[in-house]
């Protein structure tokens, strides 16, 4: 993942825990919790966008939506930048595992 996208979480956690009013342990857990509220968010809008709800009709547009699912990947980025210093290792380790294990699967049947 490019750098200057680690740089802006850096300062994100930065700001967020300068602005924080909790102990570490709370808001570690609150930005952990904070992902539901934002994949919410995302079926709030695919909702919308799709006119799923006859009260309401179409009330998002699928670049809603996009952003929505930007907010969760940041907020997920940050909350694991909140569990460890090393959160750029870890995600890259974890997305090569996925990769490889994905990739695998799919050569393992066939195709």
């Amino acid at each position: 993942m490019d750098s200057t996208i680690w740089d802006s979480v850096d300062r994100l956690v930065a700001w967020l825990d300068g602005e924080s009013r909790l102990g570490a342990d709370a808001e570690r857990l609150l930005r952990i919790i904070k992902l539901s509220e934002e994949v919410g968010e995302v079926g709030e809008a695919v909702i919308g966008a799709t006119g799923q709800n006859p009260r309401k009709g179409v009330t998002h547009s699928w670049e809603d939506v996009q952003h929505e699912l930007c907010d969760v990947v940041f907020t997920a980025l940050v909350a694991l930048r909140t569990l460890t210093p090393d959160a750029r290792d870890v995600f890259a380790e974890r997305l090569a595992h996925v990769e490889r294990r994905s990739l695998d699967s799919r050569e393992g049947d066939g195709r």
